[in-house]
């Protein structure tokens, strides 16, 4: 038995706070709202994220980020990736000993550019994280709450981690593989939210099934494409964390990111769309990031160019497909093309 502290009691940390304590751990839950903490212990319920799920007794709620957080072995970060520089200078001030810090944040900050694992680097010091690990993967909280099949993957630089996540986690729902390639693991988490909005908003619009199966392709054409450039293992991007996670984000009602699309796609205003979902939609922040991104590293990204100008630049998303549409003959494999001509000359 190992005890963790899960940093966020949103859908996805109180589903993995059902995973962990299924397999027998000690779990504390943190909540920054004390009546959050308080409808955990005493209903054994979160009515807002996971409504109707019934809480097993070895889900511990806290609203103090110390007692959550001391002596534990395990950290896991599911705040917003916009929260984790502030949740992360708190609770570091509470540990004594090194821990393994387990985040399973989807975002990329805009202006720094830095992935998440990147901003726990630098907010957590040396001598207080153990290890970092990534989990990541095709995942929405609703199914893995039911004990519905799930796969994930879980990434480190250090492989022994990685295999220690993975045995913390998984069980006969659950199921964890390993992966080295802690770049492109983070990066297909992060992009595919920014793709899962484009696809809500051809849905909104009405456009049908053609136009989201073109739309996921060449989506996924532009996050390898990205993440690639950053260092991601091309091959990563057809796993789990990349088409995986991308399929499940583009077409499901339970994605967040498509949802707040859909309604974009439907003519509502973004700052309208935001407040009514009651939950942070990642790809919004993280359009921003991957289109400064693209700019840095010359990287041909159309699909979240076209969503960047519907999101900042007020643009009309029919106008925005139609640019996409409109755009000059090029071939399917443009990137392979380039490389082989390149090899010629």
């Amino acid at each position: 038995m190992k005890k963790a502290a899960i940093l966020g009691a949103g859908s996805w940390g109180t589903a993995l706070a059902l995973v962990l304590a299924d397999n027998g751990h000690d779990v504390r839950l943190w909540s920054h709202r004390k009546s959050l903490a308080d409808e955990i212990n005493e209903r054994r319920q979160n009515s807002k994220y996971l409504p109707d799920i019934g809480l097993p007794d070895g889900i511990r709620a806290f609203h103090q980020l110390k007692e959550a957080a001391e002596d534990a072995a395990v950290l896991v970060v599911a705040v917003p990736s916009k929260a984790i520089r502030e949740v992360m200078g708190e609770v570091r001030k509470h540990l004594k000993e090194p821990v393994t810090v387990v985040h399973v944040c989807k975002g990329i900050e805009p202006d720094s550019l830095k992935r998440v694992s990147e901003i726990l680097t630098e907010e957590m010091p040396e001598e207080l994280m153990k290890d970092l690990v990534v989990l990541s993967g095709p995942s929405h909280a609703e199914e893995v709450s039911l004990r519905h099949p799930t796969t994930v993957t879980s990434s480190s630089l250090n492989p022994e981690a990685a295999e220690y996540v993975q045995e913390l986690f998984m069980n006969q729902h659950f199921r964890v593989y390993t992966n080295p390639d802690i770049i492109g693991v983070e990066m297909g988490g992060a992009l595919k939210n920014v793709i899962a909005l484009a696809a809500g908003i051809t849905d909104g619009l009405g456009y049908g099934d053609n136009a989201k199966a073109a739309l996921i392709t060449r989506g996924l054409a532009e996050i390898a494409r990205l993440g690639s450039a950053m260092g991601g293992n091309p091959l990563t991007f057809s796993g789990l964390t990349g088409i995986g996670d991308l399929i499940v984000t583009c077409t499901s009602v339970h994605s967040r990111n498509w949802r707040a699309g859909n309604l974009l796609g439907k003519g509502h205003e973004l700052q309208e769309v935001l407040d009514s979902m009651g939950m942070v939609v990642e790809g919004v922040r993280t359009a921003k990031a991957a289109h400064q991104l693209a700019e840095k590293y010359e990287v041909k990204m159309p699909i979240a160019e076209a969503l960047y100008q519907v999101l900042f630049h007020n643009q009309h998303p029919k106008t925005a497909v139609d640019s996409l549409m409109g755009r000059g003959r090029t071939h399917e494999m443009e990137d392979l093309v380039n490389i082989m001509e390149n090899r010629l000359t």
